[in-house]
């Protein structure tokens, strides 16, 4: 639990012995909910619950303010705690306290600000899902930070989590695809081929008929139309250097979902057809079945089977979200899309409700675009890979953690520019430099302490009263808060801001307050087990963003 929910707690309990005692009216008392004042005077956390109570209680805010501050129990944390007009209640940490959390931060370790709020709920996060029919790109590559980093902090805060990416092998595009690369493959051989119209032009399809080529000779050269085997095998190789970008970035999912499955194997999308025409939510008209979009809300109906028999795309999606969040059951389903699908969410949430989900289950994030800069120059292309930027590319030239850093920095409903030469920058001005910079330099604090026998196990922390090293506790203690924020609101683009700001409240503690400092053994002891501590929370940070805490640069 956060300390801003055990003051929350405290204030609640407050509250309800002020009216047994009668000091307060009898009324339901509002949720406890603390913020932190934007300005520091006035204590670490403030409390609004006068002001929300006072017109169900009829009585004073100030008044009640004061009743709630004068029972408020005993407890460690607390310091001072005060009233301020027009009616909350300020609260103070104590100093003893925070000192003592550097030993409650080392005994977390790696587990630092992990919590129960999930309570082993399911969350499947379904990201990325791009077509098998080309390299991924720069914007997939946003995607793959902000999702697998939503899921490291769900994970963190007890939800039972799992990643997945959709593998569209059904649809026409994954047939356009097969049918290029059957076209180049005829090419290798010296036979006059065309590529499709809307086919896929770019440098990589080439390399991958070649390696069909190489693999199974003239097997296919005689195919009247493009062979199942040899779609099968294109995709397969696609989803193959798929999960090599993945793992190139530092993600991993734990399902690989094939949208065929849906019609080969169980017949999800037959049963899924069925349940909406069960609860009526079909109509049949012009020869093709429609979902009846316009009863539950909806400008319009939707089409759900063509005239000749053939499913929508649309229809895959409603039976993919049916596998997930009736067959499967999670409790809640998250999908991030790219901008290009805005107009997809309506009707998907739509026919989530038709399906009988209960509203809140399914959650869709829409991410929009990343532009590049290098210097003065916006954007460039590809020639592997037609007019896009690769993902690897960019891995390749930045690494892997710049990449996610830059990534993350913004909300996915924001468009971004990335300047790839800042990222490559080993200077201040770099943030992930910045950032990576001050978990190394606590290792070398920590390095050179033990190579001069200087232990620091045993530390008296009430020695801990400057300004700076207490600034950075309460820095240090943000971290849990953070995460139980994101994890209700689902936006770790707050996670590179929150870790470049520990890295400056640490390199300012660093040059304000002398670590090795062998004139006051007891005084450098504290400020060491500081240091070990901030060095825990960096790495934490680190972790959930899915970037390495390098321990030298």
């Amino acid at each position: 639990m956060s300390v801003r929910q055990e003051i929350a707690e405290l204030v609640y309990a407050a509250a309800k012995a002020a009216q047994s005692a009668g000091e307060i009216p009898p009324a339901v008392l509002p949720e406890p909910s603390v913020e932190r004042p934007a300005r520091p005077e006035h204590g670490d956390y403030a409390s609004s619950l006068p002001l929300r109570l006072s017109r169900a209680a009829r009585a004073n805010p100030i008044a009640i303010a004061e009743a709630i501050s004068k029972r408020m129990p005993r407890h460690a944390a607390l310091g001072e705690v005060s009233v301020a007009p027009p009616g909350f209640v300020n609260i103070r940490l104590a100093d003893a306290w925070l000192a003592d959390q550097v030993n409650a931060i080392i005994a977390a370790g790696a587990d630092y600000a992990s919590s129960d709020l999930g309570r082993g709920r399911r969350v499947q996060i379904e990201f990325v899902s791009a077509n098998p029919t080309g390299p991924l790109h720069v914007g997939n590559g946003r995607w793959a930070s902000i999702g697998d980093s939503l899921a490291r902090v769900l994970a963190a805060a007890g939800y039972g989590v799992e990643r997945e990416y959709l593998v569209n092998d059904a649809g026409t595009q994954a047939l356009i695809f097969a049918d290029t690369v059957l076209a180049r493959y005829r090419q290798l051989f010296g036979h006059e081929a065309e590529i499709p119209a809307n086919g896929y032009p770019g440098e990589y399809v080439i390399d991958l008929a070649r390696e069909i080529k190489d693999e199974h000779g003239d097997r296919f050269l005689d195919a009247t139309e493009t062979p199942a085997e040899l779609k099968r095998i294109s995709i397969e190789k696609m989803i193959a250097r798929i999960r090599a970008d993945m793992t190139a970035i530092g993600v991993n999912y734990d399902v690989w979902f094939y949208e065929s499955s849906l019609y080969e194997e169980s017949d999800t999308y037959k049963v899924a057809m069925d349940r909406l025409r069960q609860k009526g939510a079909v109509v049949e008209k012009e020869g093709a079945v429609w979902l009846a979009s316009s009863a539950l809300g909806e400008d319009k109906d939707n089409v759900l089977i063509r005239s000749n028999g053939a499913p929508t795309y649309f229809a895959s999606d409603v039976a993919y979200h049916y596998d997930k969040l009736i067959k499967r059951g999670f409790d809640q389903v998250i999908d991030i899309w790219g901008a290009d699908h805005q107009g997809h969410v309506s009707r998907v949430k739509t026919a989530v409700q038709a399906l009988g989900v209960e509203d809140g289950r399914l959650e869709i994030i829409i991410g929009q675009l990343v532009s590049l800069r290098r210097g003065d120059e916006l954007g460039r292309f590809s020639k592997r890979a037609g007019n896009l930027v690769t993902l690897r590319e960019i891995v390749d030239d930045i690494g892997a953690d710049a990449c996610r850093f830059f990534f993350l920095q913004r909300s996915a409903d924001a468009q971004m520019e990335f300047d790839v030469d800042l990222a490559k920058q080993q200077s201040s001005e770099n943030p992930v430099y910045y950032v990576q910079y001050a978990h190394a330099r606590i290792a070398g604090i920590l390095t050179q302490a033990a190579e001069r026998g200087i232990s620091f196990e045993q530390a008296d922390l009430n020695l801990l009263r400057h300004e700076a090293e207490l600034t950075l506790v309460r820095k240090m203690l943000l971290l849990p808060e953070l995460v139980e924020s994101i994890a209700e609101n689902h936006e770790p683009h707050h996670l590179p801001h929150y870790a470049l700001d520990l890295a400056t409240t640490f390199h300012d503690f660093y040059e304000k307050c002398r670590v090795l400092n062998d004139e006051e053994p007891a005084l450098r002891a504290a400020r060491l087990r500081l240091a070990a501590a901030a060095k825990v929370v960096l790495a934490r940070s680190l972790q959930l963003m899915g970037m390495t805490a390098p321990e030298r640069m």
